[in-house]
């Protein structure tokens, strides 16, 4: 399945591949935490490891830690703007409930 980016989050993605032109791509995967289990972790990498898995989603790599993949493999990420507020959103569809507050999840 692997992981897609919405058009808008692949622009926000790029904007900051500009800024910081030594990053090979997307970093995406999760650490345990919150009262639900996991939460995203998102960043730009620097270099592809050994264990990564990469992923090519309008014109940018995403790497994934294949120790995350069964967590948000199919996972496609969005960006999104409502008012003053802007922020990246996960449609997972391996998430099976989430906290209240949102920040973490749990799988089934």
């Amino acid at each position: 399945m692997g992981i897609q980016l919405s058009e808008s989050a692949a622009e926000r993605v790029a904007g900051f591949l500009r800024e910081k032109p030594e990053a090979v791509g997307l970093r995406f995967g999760v650490r345990k935490t919150g009262c639900s289990g996991f939460a995203y972790v998102v960043d730009l990498a620097d270099a592809v490891g050994a264990n990564d898995l990469v992923f090519e989603s309008r014109g940018i790599s995403v790497l994934v830690d294949r120790d995350c993949l069964a967590w948000v493999d199919g996972t496609e990420i969005d960006y999104a703007r409502q008012g003053f507020n802007a922020q990246f959103q996960f449609r997972n569809p391996n998430v099976a409930a989430q906290c209240g507050c949102g920040e973490s999840f749990t799988t089934a």
